[in-house]
């Protein structure tokens, strides 16, 4: 019986597997080239573990600063949530909005995490203008749809704070116009509008960023997972199942994917957690005036597990959640039913619409829901960057740019304060499957709540 992969549990996720059969492999076209398995010995500055956004920003920016850096990736570059994810670039760090930051570190300090979030936003945009990618992006904005009435008060709430301390033109769209100028449905019932967000084709995305770091000098291996990591003085030496790399400088960027025993920092310290999209076909004429959904904003809801969802440029729907615990092909049935179920709450109008594609990814939640951009307590020449929280496309793109400023030690790019505190690993963590399911029932209670 083959047991499924989870990275609770498993050395890693596979050697020189394809990209999952996704709504994305299938319109990203020919993928670039990448350098293949890495070769039986080599040398080199930074050595980087993993190939998704992080770990091909962290090489872009290095080697743009003249270092020496290779990219070790178990499958293929973007194999991960950096090709696979629903392609929203938002101002995000982690789930906190600004009131949950201003809660959590103080009003100065979450102004100032405010401007790195916007600042991780820029830092796509301007990728993606110096490498002319094509991924389809558009400046679509982001509202944060009200399923339920009482859920509306705190979304204006929201709105007003971030125009009164930030000066941002933020907006509360109340019910009627949200469904007369965006999408109509059973549960729009108002929403919080953030005009700053992008909506992008996520692998076209990662396979650009893939061609800026080769262009610029960075060499990229695929079917090269890291299956063993010692020190010899202060040369990391990383064994591949074809040889070893030795580095000056180790980058860990493996997110929901990280090994439970790559580095002791790392072991137990994040919760793996599946997060499912289906694609519908493309909606008709009639089914786009019966659900008025017209609108190109990116758009997630107001719950504790949350639903995320956009139209796609030839009108076909794309609609996610959390909620799956294992990979298994009939329980992963069972969510791609449950979320179609979710869809046509949202939209009774589209009852019958077709799935054409579904696909699944780990994302990566730590203990305080934090991401961690750092370096290892007990070495400065272990960086990694971890625990995205499922909102990870801009934040991971700015982590790379941060790390390589670091290992630079120019001070060229300021740190982000709140995600170099240390990480608590979760207590019992290779039991943790079973808490899960007992607080995904829990979530989806407090969301049937008015």
């Amino acid at each position: 019986m083959t047991v499924p992969y989870d990275p609770i549990f498993a050395d890693g996720p596979g050697t020189g597997l394809a990209h999952p059969d996704s709504w994305w492999v299938h319109t990203a076209g020919p993928l670039p080239p990448d350098d293949g398995p890495a070769p039986a010995a080599l040398d080199t500055e930074v050595a980087v573990i993993g190939g998704g956004y992080t770990g091909l920003s962290t090489a872009l920016h290095l080697a743009r600063r003249g270092r020496r850096v290779v990219v070790l990736e178990a499958n293929r570059p973007g194999w991960g949530c950096s090709g696979r994810n629903g392609g929203f670039a938002r101002m995000a760090f982690g789930r906190l909005s600004f009131g949950d930051m201003v809660g959590r570190f103080g009003l100065p300090a979450a102004k100032v995490l405010f401007r790195q979030a916007m600042a991780s936003l820029d830092n796509v945009r301007q990728m993606i203008h110096d490498g002319g990618i094509d991924c389809e992006a558009s400046e679509a904005g982001h509202l944060k749809i009200a399923p339920k009435p009482g859920r509306a008060a705190a979304l204006q709430a929201e709105a007003r704070l971030m125009q009164r301390e930030l000066d941002y033109p933020a907006e509360f769209i109340d019910a009627r116009t949200l469904q007369r100028d965006h999408l109509g449905g059973a549960q729009s019932h108002g929403a919080l509008r953030v005009p700053d967000a992008l909506a992008l084709h996520p692998l076209k995305l990662a396979a650009g960023v893939l061609r800026m770091a080769r262009g610029a000098g960075a060499t990229v291996y695929s079917a090269s997972p890291v299956v063993g990591w010692r020190k010899e003085g202060a040369t990391h030496v990383l064994s591949t199942p074809h040889g070893t790399v030795r580095a000056a400088h180790v980058v860990v960027g493996t997110n929901g994917y990280t090994a439970p025993g790559l580095h002791p920092e790392l072991k137990a310290v994040m919760m793996p957690i599946l997060s499912h999209i289906i694609v519908t076909r493309p909606m008709t004429d009639a089914e786009v005036a019966s659900s008025n959904f017209v609108t190109g904003h990116v758009l997630t809801d107001a719950r504790k597990l949350m639903f995320y969802w956009r139209r796609l440029p030839d009108r076909r729907i794309l609609f996610g959640g959390r909620g799956l615990i294992a990979d298994t092909p009939g329980r992963t049935a069972d969510h791609r039913r449950y979320l179609y179920r979710e869809l046509i709450a949202k939209y009774p109008s589209l009852d019958g619409i077709a799935i054409e594609h579904d696909w699944h990814g780990w994302v990566a939640f730590t203990r305080d829901f934090l991401p961690r951009i750092r370096c290892a307590a007990d070495d400065p020449t272990v960086h990694y960057a971890v625990g995205y929280q499922g909102s990870g496309v801009s934040l991971s793109l700015y982590a790379g740019r941060l790390i390589a400023a670091r290992i630079d030690g120019d001070g060229s790019e300021p740190e982000i304060e709140a995600a170099r505190h240390p990480v608590r690993p979760f207590p019992m963590h290779r039991l943790m499957r079973i808490p899960q399911r007992a607080l995904f029932h829990w979530y989806r209670f407090l969301d049937s709540r008015p």
